[in-house]
């Protein structure tokens, strides 16, 4: 059950209300509010997720969205109508944020639309692929196989994921390590160096020394002039990353960087076989799966849909 604030209007009154109520869906609610009498005049869905904290709690983890598609997958495969499968589903999800998505989907499809445009108005959950599977089994029939393959490719999306990040954590901390002793350096080491120094005196020091020492003077005097520019640079190259002269950069630089180059290299192409190899088993016609499977790598270094090309840039990558 959900949450909905609703305002109405008392037509023998006159006065407004303004309360909540629960119900399954957005018309489920407006039912409920006019069998008391009352005219909806806004009804919105009351949802956490518009706060920094909701935004976070409101995201769909991936086991959630694997054992939704199983159990979705089971029911329809038993015989159950899509609804009836569905409604079943959403009450036994422990996901709030799923169970809110699911009864907005629950509604669309009731309203006559198919599963795959409802799906398609949250594609925080339910990405390009996922809804062009759905809409693929929708079409020939086969709607409960492609619910099973795609808990299957979800599967080995999130162990591929969780190998990705395991291998990435000694990396990591090497590189932490490495700014920790360079921070303490020209924090502790650099200053009684410059002690050293100051005793003698006709010496000039040699260029680089001197650069050195003035970094660590500045540092210890306008360190927060230091923790302002590091954390301006951050935030300015990690929005710049996202835009698409950004990422081609950040995707030619993991492409080539040695020694994550290689690991990055089969990474793309085990997403890149893997969802095509379940949009073409589900019937999805090559041309498209092409097209969504490029998306789904997410690697600006691959423009397959550009008919111009005589060889896709994606064979020029992997090969």
């Amino acid at each position: 059950m959900l949450s909905y604030r609703y305002t109405a209007r008392n037509p023998q009154t006159g006065k407004q209300v303004r309360a909540t109520v629960q119900a399954e869906s957005e018309g489920s609610a407006a039912k409920l509010i006019s069998a008391e009498g009352l005219v909806v005049t806004d009804l919105q869905l009351e949802a956490e997720s518009f706060s920094a904290l909701g935004k976070l709690k409101g995201r769909v983890k991936a086991k959630d969205r694997v054992l939704f598609s199983r159990q979705l997958s089971t029911l329809i495969n038993a015989g159950l109508p899509l609804l009836q499968a569905l409604r079943s589903v959403n009450q036994q999800t422990t996901s709030n944020a799923l169970r809110v998505v699911l009864s907005q989907v629950i509604a669309d499809v009731e309203g006559g639309g198919t599963l795959a445009a409802a799906m398609g108005k949250h594609p925080r959950v339910f990405n390009q692929v996922y809804i062009s599977l759905i809409a693929a089994g929708e079409s020939s029939g086969t709607l409960d196989q492609a619910l099973d393959r795609l808990a299957v490719q979800q599967e080995k999306e999130a162990d591929l994921n969780s190998k990705i990040r395991g291998a990435m954590i000694y990396p990591l901390v090497v590189l932490l390590v490495m700014v920790a002793v360079v921070g303490f350096m020209i924090v502790k080491v650099l200053p009684q160096v410059k002690s050293i120094y100051d005793g003698m005196e006709g010496a000039e020091l040699p260029l680089i020394t001197r650069i050195m020492l003035a970094i660590s003077d500045f540092t210890i005097h306008f360190w927060w002039v230091v923790l302002l520019v590091l954390a301006f640079g951050v935030f300015f190259t990690t929005r710049w990353a996202r835009t698409g002269p950004g990422k081609l950069v950040v995707d030619k630089f993991k492409m080539r960087a040695w020694p994550i180059g290689s690991l990055f290299m089969k990474v793309y192409m085990a997403r890149f076989a893997r969802t095509g190899t379940t949009l073409v088993a589900s019937g999805v016609p090559l041309l498209q799966m092409l097209s969504i499977t490029g998306d789904a790598v997410n690697l600006s270094l691959i423009h397959i849909s550009e008919p111009t090309r005589r060889t896709p840039t994606s064979y020029a990558v992997f090969c």
